[in-house]
């Protein structure tokens, strides 16, 4: 089943202009189905898969003749797989300053072919990025209705949204995303730190996914892992740009006793944690269903600030007597604040401190029953 992405749309809006448009996202996140949507109803256009080594050994070459002969007379083109090219970010750049070259260029990948700096330094002023993540509520709904979204919904906190595996049957969506929790999710990591112990990488991933909804000590990973608190620093801005994991960190202001530079974690994909620690029980016999609810309900709004080209400060809020909020969010000086209860029947009241130190426009709680009120 295809489902309508929601940057579909914002990318279309950038077809008549110049700047190369940058499509990022995780492995099976669904960049290529996308393109092939963007370009199915563009005549004149192109979707060549750069990971054919005969396009990689020719496109790596950065010779303009073999370039023209491959996107002929296409107009839009667009490269799948970007990172496999060699020099990708300086052939872009030579083809977006190059006048007899009218191409209209997208790139899609994952965030490899950024992480040694191959696309941001070249591009800079030339392109416009898109991140893809799996499925949100929204995207789902072009195709299923709330109906279906409430059956499904405990579902989703345990097998997550990837396109590829959300209408499988169960016992295929666990081989699925075991295929898809292992190596080859992160090879792109493993690829660009040249890793030899991919174990390592594995351990701080459980760590960090016993962990979700929780303060997270780098302290305590590296002893947990065994490696140093630079190098679990390191592991976890790479796991961030290559779209396994997202932090929030604390928002503080007015109040001396505020947490200062505390960050949480979490999975874009909650069937990737749940492979990760081999937990595919169902909600009435965990013990997580609250922080698996908490890691739900941020991550999707984060993706629909970002679907929606909302430009919005997320963070969680917590002060050291025990006073917190689960998502902190600023627009324009503004704050909106959400609490995550699994169960409708839990009521949440805003800390007095909270309220008495900032203008707080909105306070919601969002549960499995109102979960469409996340989505203003």
């Amino acid at each position: 089943m295809i489902y309508t992405r929601d940057i579909k749309e914002n990318m279309l809006q950038w077809m008549n202009r110049k700047e190369i448009l940058i499509l990022y996202g995780a492995r099976q996140v669904g960049k290529t189905t996308l393109l092939k949507e963007i370009l199915k109803d563009i005549p004149e256009s192109k979707l060549i898969a750069c990971d054919r080594p005969a396009v990689a050994e020719m496109l790596s070459g950065l010779n303009m003749s073999s370039v023209k002969m491959m996107f002929g007379n296409s107009r839009i083109v667009a490269l799948d797989e970007a990172q496999s090219i060699e020099n990708i970010g300086r052939l872009l750049k030579l083809i977006y300053d190059d006048d007899e070259m009218n191409y209209k260029l997208i790139a899609s990948g994952s965030s490899s072919f950024d992480l040694a700096n191959k696309i941001s330094e070249p591009l800079t002023g030339r392109n416009i990025r898109f991140n893809l993540y799996p499925l949100s509520v929204n995207e789902l709904l072009s195709q299923k209705d709330w109906i279906w979204m409430m059956e499904n919904i405990e579902q989703m906190l345990i097998f997550g949204s990837y396109p590829g595996i959300i209408d499988l049957p169960e016992a295929e969506r666990i081989l699925k995303i075991e295929h898809l929790a292992s190596d080859y999710l992160f090879k792109d990591l493993l690829d660009y730190d040249r890793i030899r112990n991919s174990g390592v990488l594995r351990k701080l991933l459980k760590a960090l996914a016993l962990q979700i909804s929780q303060i997270v000590s780098v302290n305590e990973l590296a002893g947990l892992v065994g490696i140093s608190v630079p190098t679990v620093e390191k592991y976890l801005d790479l796991l961030e740009k290559t779209f396994v994991i997202f932090s929030l960190s604390s928002y503080s202001s007015n109040l001396r006793n505020e947490l200062k530079k505390s960050r949480k974690y979490y999975f874009w994909d909650l069937g990737i944690r749940n492979a990760l620690i081999q937990n595919y029980n169902p909600l009435i016999n965990r013990q997580d269903t609250g922080s698996l609810w908490e890691n739900f309900c941020v991550a999707e709004r984060l993706k629909f600030n970002h679907n929606q080209q909302k430009i919005r400060s997320c963070y969680f809020w917590r002060t050291y007597d025990g006073a917190e909020v689960d998502l902190l969010e600023e627009e324009g000086g503004k704050i909106k604040v959400f609490e995550f209860k699994w169960s409708p029947r839990k009521t949440v009241r805003l800390p007095l401190s909270l309220r008495e130190s900032y203008q707080v426009e909105e306070v919601k709680t969002i549960h499995h029953r109102n979960l469409h009120e996340l989505f203003v």
